[in-house]
């Protein structure tokens, strides 16, 4: 490794000499572009997924362009060794350059192949900087460009953040579950409109919680195979330029057998793949789906828990924190609100994605570090949201079973169960009387001799279906 203090060194680019500190294992290239973009404070190295994608990407090209006698075993040795490092989580520091940065991502690739070679030159026994033996674009970069490079570490970072998220979303859909069945013998009135509707089990909402969970898993694994589709092998706009013919071929499968991602696949069209961004835009469509519809679902957990005397306060959420620096006693629903917030916040970041896809421009789309920024946070929040919302809220639920079930006798909405048997007619005076009197809708239906209290009970617990996520056999308690 680098020496702790090193003199700094010299490196050449373009636009002339620059200091490069001595103990680096970027170079110019990349100290140029920490300079230009002072953006979002968010650097590579705060995405180890996307640094582990990256030297991915670069150790399946070395493979691969050793393997057609484009490089040598001696310099694709020593780039294979470095990429492993760093896959094994070493030199992430070093990456040093914005996450939002203009370019298309040339100053990621450029970070990726200075760490790399500078690595890969400390495993054949030379110096940092000494490109000569092996150089960062001749050789780490061989048969490649940005324009293909980077788009497919977006995708395969994205594909295991993709994993980390469905493992979240598995988990609180289990909380649900679990729930669903606690609940399954709780009657409570279910509301449309926010007015009271019909009676249904505690266990038949939260099992809809978990079934609106699982249709966005589903959702989510078809995005994530779409991601597979790769460009990489088209180098500047995908006509292949500078790329060996069986390059293409070679680099996928190395690929696919590092990430052990086996649906990897070689687009069609290359300069349409390099070009397009859709899939990202599809991904982003996604995403907002499952914040849209969690979202919701935090709205009807606090709607439900709030309270605790003066609102709904039909369950219990977990206590956290205190809620007020002047209301004593007082407590807030604070995971559901932070799930509330990432919602927002990935609503916010599929707009910026839509923009950034809408404003490519003919063979390249120069958008892409925002893009695989705002995708990045999405994924992220999302799975921590979903994680916290698991297992610091969901689990802890309670309801309040004796307020639910009186409730139901007391609702007007009840008479919506009698009605087939006692008429529409009859129905809409009790309702009108039940209303204007305060007096239950069961206790009115009683006094007219219509139903008996035994038919009352039987009506409602008859009109509730157990749910699959219920035992067989489950009464409902009235």
């Amino acid at each position: 490794m680098a020496p702790t203090h090193a003199p700094p060194r010299v490196e050449h680019d373009l636009l002339g000499d620059l200091e490069v500190p001595g103990n680096a294992y970027y170079g110019v290239h990349t100290v140029r572009a920490a300079e230009n973009f002072p953006i979002s404070g968010s650097l590579l190295s705060d995405h180890p997924i996307f640094i582990r994608a990256l030297a991915s990407v670069k150790q399946a090209a070395a493979v691969a362009n050793r393997d057609l006698g484009m490089l040598s075993e001696e310099k694709a040795r020593a780039i294979i060794l470095a990429c492993e490092d760093i896959r094994n989580g070493r030199l992430h520091d070093q990456f040093i350059v914005d996450l939002i940065q203009g370019g298309a991502g040339t100053s990621t690739n450029m970070n990726a192949n200075e760490v790399i070679s500078n690595r890969a030159l400390e495993h054949l026994g030379h110096r940092l900087g000494q490109y000569s033996y092996l150089h960062p674009l001749q050789d780490v970069n061989l048969g490649q460009s940005t324009n293909d490079v980077y788009p497919t570490a977006i995708k395969i970072a994205l594909d295991a953040q993709i994993r980390l998220l469905l493992d979240a979303m598995a988990q609180l859909r289990e909380s649900f579950e679990a729930k669903a069945v606690e609940f399954a013998d709780v009657i409570k009135m279910g509301r449309t409109q926010l007015q009271d509707a019909v009676p249904m089990t505690l266990g038949q909402e939260f099992a809809a919680f978990a079934a609106t969970l699982a249709e966005d898993e589903a959702r989510l694994q078809e995005g994530a195979f779409l991601l597979h589709e790769l460009n990489l092998g088209g180098t500047a706009i995908g006509t292949e330029l500078n790329a060996h013919p069986a390059y293409r071929t070679r680099a996928i499968d190395a690929l696919r057998e590092l990430t052990g991602i086996p649906t990897l696949q070689s687009a069609t069209d290359l300069v349409e793949a390099t070009q397009d961004v859709g899939v990202f835009v599809q991904l982003s469509g996604i995403l907002k789906r499952v914040a849209v519809k969690l979202s919701k679902t935090c709205n009807d957990l606090r709607l439900l828990s709030s309270g605790p005397r003066a609102g709904l306060n039909e369950i219990n959420l977990p206590p956290r924190q205190a809620g007020s620096s002047i209301m004593p006693g007082k407590v807030n629903p604070v995971i559901p609100e932070v799930v509330n917030q990432v919602a927002f916040e990935v609503i916010g970041n599929d707009v910026t994605i839509t923009l950034a896809a809408e404003g490519g421009q003919l063979q390249l789309n120069a958008f892409e570090p925002i893009i695989a920024r705002s995708l990045f946070a999405s994924l992220s929040h999302l799975t921590a949201a979903t994680t916290v919302l698991a297992e610091k809220c969901i689990r802890g639920i309670t309801a309040n079973r004796e307020l639910l079930n009186a409730r139901v006798y007391e609702s007007i909405g009840l008479i919506t169960v009698f009605s087939p048997v006692i008429g529409y007619e009859n129905a809409t005076e009790i309702a009108k009387e039940a209303l204007a009197t305060g007096q239950s809708v069961s206790h009115l239906v009683r006094e007219k001799g219509l139903l008996t209290q035994e038919q009352i009970d039987s009506f409602i617990a008859g009109m509730l279906r157990p749910t699959p996520l219920t035992e067989a056999g489950s009464t409902v308690s009235i």
